[in-house]
């Protein structure tokens, strides 16, 4: 740690204890009236007025980057920059918290992204005054929980382009880990999320002459069990992956063979080397035991998000910052979730850090559950993360980091 960053350091604390109270302020306004995906816009012009920068460009009224996305400079105007990205958009789950700031309009901020906009707007509002030694982009960003990504219409939109950004910081909470812990995991964290829909079409018939058809419906058993050993059975145990069948349908009548059947699922590989694997292996499952039953199965596939690989230098330079902030190091956290902070992977070092708000019960209320509420203390700890994440960038900055050409995303 330099002596400068050090004092820069001390200063960003100060002026953040400052903040803070507004921030929460700011967090219960967010979290009462949230807005989904791709309708962010009311968000999205509160969290820049907060920030003063109700100028920044949009979609609407000003120049157009990428939906309702905004972005703030903060510090020099020109030269390098590292991004720190909030999530503008809540989830389409009815509330149950009771909170006095509850939504009520049939959405919810369940994923703590009114935390993180909140934090964000504290640690942004208190580097106005501090003498950075780069740029801070506060990126507020539509879409995270919807397709398409808020993340990739950014980048495709070239909306960092003239920004010079070194790195693309996201934090995020994370109720499987205790309060007063921090992850900063080097490598994947995430993993990729991908769809697939699978219809069986075999030949249909009365259900009294069962030899006269072919059955998709057995079929389409069949192909669900065998799909289950594509990673039991053909991935490296040490590597997440994950298959879910989460929807089937077929028929409409208890006394008739339809000729159709279908699946829906996902699929999930935390090592982006698994993931065209995985691909090739559930379209010949699906194939070679549909034709085995006499029928023909066709599989789409619908790619998501990649996996979330952060920077192994960024995240062991955040480890003393942390240590320094006062928060537990954590054991390397992974899962086999998905964010679309991923796609800024595609156009530099990432770093996500994952802060908990868990309380060590197991049937506390998670993400994406009507009764997801942290406390406001959350605010505190996503803030002071976002800064060590922001010093250890900053450090890697002045040390020689590698500028990113464009900083657009490669060839997909």
């Amino acid at each position: 740690m330099s002596t400068d960053l050090l004092q820069l350091y001390g200063q960003w604390q100060q002026r953040l204890a400052e903040e803070l109270p507004a921030a929460i302020e700011l967090r219960h306004r967010i979290h009462a009236e949230p807005r989904l995906s791709h309708d962010e816009w009311d968000t999205a012009r509160l969290v820049a007025d907060a920030l003063g920068g109700s100028d920044a460009p949009a979609s609407s009224g000003a120049p157009e980057i990428a939906g309702a996305s905004r972005i703030v400079r903060i510090g020099p105007s020109t030269g390098p920059s590292i991004a720190l990205r909030g999530e503008l958009d809540a989830l389409p789950i009815r509330e149950e918290t009771n909170a006095p700031w509850s939504s009520a309009n049939g959405a919810m901020h369940a994923c703590g992204h009114d935390v993180h906009l909140a934090a964000l707007v504290a640690v942004a509002r208190a580097a106005h005054s501090l003498s950075l030694p780069g740029a801070l982009l506060a990126v507020l960003q539509h879409s995270e929980e919807t397709f398409p990504s808020g993340a990739y219409e950014l980048l495709e939109a070239g909306a960092f382009e003239g920004h010079d950004v070194r790195a693309f910081l996201g934090v995020h909470l994370q109720p499987r880990l205790a309060e007063g812990i921090v992850a900063a995991t080097a490598g994947p964290v995430n993993a990729s999320s991908d769809e697939f829909e699978i219809v069986v079409e075999g030949r249909g018939g009365h259900a009294g002459y069962p030899h006269l058809t072919r059955d998709p419906v057995v079929a389409l058993a069949n192909v669900v069990v065998a799909l289950q050993q594509i990673v039991a059975r053909n991935v490296d145990p040490t590597r997440a992956a994950v298959l879910t069948v989460g929807t089937l349908s077929a028929g409409s009548a208890p006394n008739v063979v339809p000729g159709r059947a279908e699946a829906r699922g996902s699929l999930r590989a935390l090592h982006p080397d698994d993931r065209a694997f995985l691909h090739r292996r559930l379209v010949e499952v699906s194939e070679q035991v549909a034709a085995a039953h006499g029928c023909h199965a066709e599989v789409r596939l619908t790619s998501g998000e990649p996996a979330l690989v952060n920077d192994r230098r960024l995240a062991e330079a955040c480890e003393p910052w942390l240590a320094k902030s006062g928060f537990v190091p954590g054991e390397a956290f992974r899962s086999c979730g998905a964010d679309d902070f991923a796609y800024y992977g595609e156009a530099g070092p990432t770093l996500m850090l994952f802060v908990g708000t868990g309380s060590g019960a197991d049937d506390s209320p998670g993400l994406h559950h009507p009764r997801f509420l942290p406390s406001d203390l959350a605010v505190h700890h996503v803030a002071q993360a976002m800064i060590t994440a922001a010093l250890a960038a900053f450090q890697d900055l002045t040390e020689g980091g590698a500028a990113i050409p464009g900083a657009t995303p490669g060839a997909r």
